[in-house]
């Protein structure tokens, strides 16, 4: 399965230490130049810097070609070349965190997933710990609903029974 991914997806997984599940579940992992671009600014946490300025084999940099879709004008430049190129490159999967850049690629009937989805992705295939992996995502910036994370967690949980 080939994917294209925006920022998030890619520096919470790197922050947690199982930036390795995604070749372990994906084929192909492309991101854009601006995505690389939002990895490599100063604000971006270090480690995150130093992973993608000596990016591994499995990931590969693409540069847009041609014009953004109008749809796209709300998002920030990252998400509208990763959304655009998941378009270019009629890609499986787009790995999305941003609720409006995911409303937009609904529109634009591409698949999306986001961290969340791809821990279950690999919690599934037994790659890792589902409960652990989200006590790391929590003493992260990353946030989602308590009720989503209980439920997932119970889901997780009972799946190792």
């Amino acid at each position: 399965m080939i994917v294209v991914s925006d920022t998030s997806p890619l520096c919470y997984l790197l922050l947690i230490d199982l930036i390795e599940v995604l070749p372990q579940l994906f084929e192909r992992v492309i991101i854009p130049q601006k995505v690389r671009d939002e990895l490599l600014a100063a604000d971006a946490p270090e480690v995150v810097r130093e992973w993608i300025f000596q990016p591994p084999d499995w990931l590969e940099v693409q540069t847009i070609t041609g014009q953004f879709d109008p749809a796209l004008n709300q998002l920030d430049v990252g998400e509208q070349e990763a959304i655009t190129l998941a378009i270019q490159l009629k890609v499986d999967l787009i790995l999305l965190d941003d609720l409006a850049a995911r409303c937009v690629a609904t529109e634009l009937q591409l698949e999306i997933v986001g961290l969340l989805g791809i821990l279950g992705s690999a919690a599934e295939k037994g790659l890792i710990d589902f409960p652990r992996a989200i006590t790391r995502l929590q003493q992260t910036s990353f946030r989602a609903s308590s009720k989503l994370i209980d439920s997932l967690l119970q889901q997780y949980q009972s799946q190792d029974k």
